[in-house]
């Protein structure tokens, strides 16, 4: 309790102990109000109500008091103690929900770059972050989406606080997936981001951008995580990390479509003539492709045999006039795979 208010607080006490009335109404929001003025000032609540005992001891009368004085007293100092902690509490509540909106705001302002760079940048120091330098975000997912408040991110936050402390990190979710902001040279704090997040989802999957400069990287760095993931989905990529660094051939791709769907349907187009479709055969080229053009592991991963695997390689030679074997000629076939797989082709028409 502030020192200005004990005075009155204990000739409010004096007067209770002397008249054995109770506290009005006016008296009681005058405690509440003492309560969030204190909050605001960062008191301690232990310390306060020390204060408010100090102040029963300094208004207790010297002469022995009744019994019904003295319950008088007591339950005055209980109905006081009691506005001014509701006050006191209210005013933190009030703090923290204010706190944590200006936080989702400062990370939606440095994940999508909607803010001034150096207003980010200012910011960013209250929240732990030195954008001066370059950093790295990592985006994991798991089967369900999460908020800051569920078990799995604050499991995560643990471990990885746990670990490094602080270190300049930031922890967060974003539209369901956990969220690390670490400063780029410190890989070694996503990888352990990424790690954790594998444990507690269950098996879930992380995507690390690379390492970026100043506010706006960011925002890259971000957005090459999410690419990943989306990659993932597109490519039925299903290692538990993904490197955005390792995966800028597919951008490079995609980035004219209209030559990639030109490739797609000029290369691939003949498939549609097999019986079943072009899709069993592009799955086929698929594993083909990924085992490094082994047929013995392309029929293992297809659960086909290998005499199936080799007919299906044949039949697409002679459909598309292109050797899956015959490196001379397999990267534009594979090129085209992977186009077929980024443009969602053949259930995609185009």
């Amino acid at each position: 309790m502030r020192d200005d208010h004990r005075p009155e607080y204990v000739s409010l006490l004096a007067d209770v102990a002397a008249t054995g009335r109770r506290l009005t109404r006016d008296e009681i929001e005058q405690r509440r109000e003492a309560g969030e003025e204190a909050a605001r000032e960062g008191r301690a609540l232990r310390e306060l109500i020390g204060g408010h005992l100090a102040a029963v001891r300094s208004a207790w009368p010297e002469q022995p008091l009744t019994r019904r004085t003295a319950l008088d007293l007591l339950a005055a100092v209980e109905q006081s103690v009691d506005a001014f902690s509701d006050g006191f509490e209210r005013a933190q509540r009030l703090a923290v929900r204010q706190e944590e909106a200006e936080r989702r705001e400062f990370i939606d302002d440095l994940l999508y770059g909607r803010s001034d760079l150096g207003r980010t940048a200012e910011r960013a120091e209250r929240f732990g972050l030195s954008l001066s330098q370059a950093h790295a975000v990592a985006v994991a997912r798991g089967p369900k989406a999460y908020t800051e408040a569920d078990p799995v991110p604050q499991q995560v936050e643990r471990a990885l606080i746990g670990r490094f402390g602080d270190r300049h990190i930031l922890l967060t979710t974003k539209a369901g997936r956990m969220v690390c902001v670490a400063p780029g040279d410190q890989p070694e704090v996503l990888a352990h981001f990424a790690k954790q997040a594998f444990a507690a989802t269950g098996g879930g999957q992380a995507a690390i951008g690379r390492p970026q400069p100043g506010p706006r990287g960011v925002v890259h760095s971000y957005e090459e995580a999410l690419g990943a993931l989306d990659l993932a989905d597109r490519l039925g990529l299903d290692a538990p990390v993904l490197h955005a660094i390792d995966l800028l051939v597919y951008p490079v791709l995609t980035r004219d479509r209209q030559a990639m769907e030109d490739l797609v349907r000029s290369t691939l187009g003949p498939l549609r003539s097999s019986r079943g479709g072009a899709a069993p055969l592009i799955d086929t080229l698929t594993a083909y492709f990924d085992s490094g053009c082994v047929t013995t592991k392309t029929a293992q991963d297809l659960n086909l045999s290998v005499r199936a695997v080799s007919y299906r390689l044949e039949r697409i030679h002679r459909l598309t006039g292109t050797d899956p074997a015959d490196p001379a000629s397999r990267y534009t076939l594979q090129t085209a795979v992977i186009g077929a797989r980024l443009l969602g082709w053949p259930e995609k028409e185009f």
